[in-house]
């Protein structure tokens, strides 16, 4: 009787089993109708903090340029690069066309926005997207800022410009594989040459590094000891960026491992404004008042995909 009993058993499991595996794969959109789908995503209604009131005709009219950039561009991918983990190029020129790579930054092509009109353009875009929020954050909130407060007059003419057209993308290289964004335990060295200086090292999580036309790249004086700024261009002998697989989160956003070996770095691409580690918190702290925009973006999102 038992053994009858759990031949019946093993039968029906088996029934079970063979329908489940076997049948289509469940269309959401029908069976849950109220969920929206983040390609499709709703128009902004909303006044979230209550101070539009507060920003000037510029900082309105910015915002809504950006909302409806990414709105319209952003919004309609981003899904589909989300599932295949790739960084979505084509609208690389539109966010150009916004003008908002540079951000307060004054002169040298970049459009010297106020604080306000820069948090609200991360915010937006962070609305929509995080992946793509993140790609202007490093390009522009880290990468020109060290540029812009640490770089010489030479340098600035030289790089801002392009970067601020997004003509060519920027990462910023701090963080090691066994350091964060703590400086003053760095591992890559910089050691001084005729003519320039020789780094070597190893960085990880950078954004935008495998596809970065210039790196900023930060490393030990052998010297001094000291911290040192450096501006590297891709493809240069002993430079290796590899993209770091299997993400969830973020995961348009292309992080990647860099091996520098034996990196040459002329002189004049020497940042002569980073000397220590007080250099490099200096970026870090200008750069963190925006990325603390870019959660309050998201919750923007949230609120208006779920209202």
């Amino acid at each position: 009787m038992t053994a009858q009993s759990s031949k019946h058993q093993d039968d029906q499991n088996k029934d079970s089993k063979s329908w489940y595996y076997n049948h289509p794969a469940l269309d959401v959109s029908k069976a849950f109708p109220q969920a929206t789908p983040a390609s499709i995503f709703p128009p902004c209604t909303s006044d979230y903090y209550q101070f539009a009131d507060l920003l000037t005709p510029e900082e309105q009219a910015l915002r809504l340029r950006v909302r409806e950039c990414v709105e319209r561009d952003v919004a309609p991918i981003m899904t589909k690069y989300w599932e295949k983990a790739e960084f979505p190029f084509e609208i690389v020129p539109k966010l150009g066309a916004l003008n908002i790579a540079g951000g307060t930054i004054k002169g040298y092509g970049c459009p010297g926005l106020s604080v306000t009109a820069n948090a609200l353009a991360t915010a937006e875009i962070a609305r929509v997207d995080a992946s793509c929020s993140t790609f202007i954050l490093v390009h522009s909130s880290l990468a020109m800022l060290t540029i812009s407060l640490c770089g010489s007059e030479q340098q600035k003419h030289k790089y801002l410009p392009s970067l601020a057209k997004l003509d060519t993308i920027a990462c910023w290289g701090l963080t090691e594989p066994d350091y964060g964004s703590d400086a003053s335990g760095l591992r890559t060295t910089a050691t001084k040459v005729e003519g320039g200086w020789v780094i070597e090292g190893q960085k990880r999580w950078i954004g935008n590094s495998t596809f970065a036309d210039i790196l900023v790249i930060f490393a030990k004086n052998k010297d001094t000891n000291q911290i040192n700024g450096f501006i590297v261009k891709k493809n240069v002998p002993g430079l290796q960026a590899t993209k770091i697989e299997n993400k969830i989160g973020l995961r348009m956003v292309q992080n990647g491992d860099i091996l520098l070996q034996k990196v040459f770095v002329p002189d004049e691409d020497r940042l002569p404004g980073v000397n220590s580690f007080q250099d490099t918190s200096k970026v870090l702290a200008v750069s963190r008042v925006m990325v603390a925009w870019q959660p309050i973006g998201i919750v923007m999102g949230v609120y208006d995909m779920c209202h």
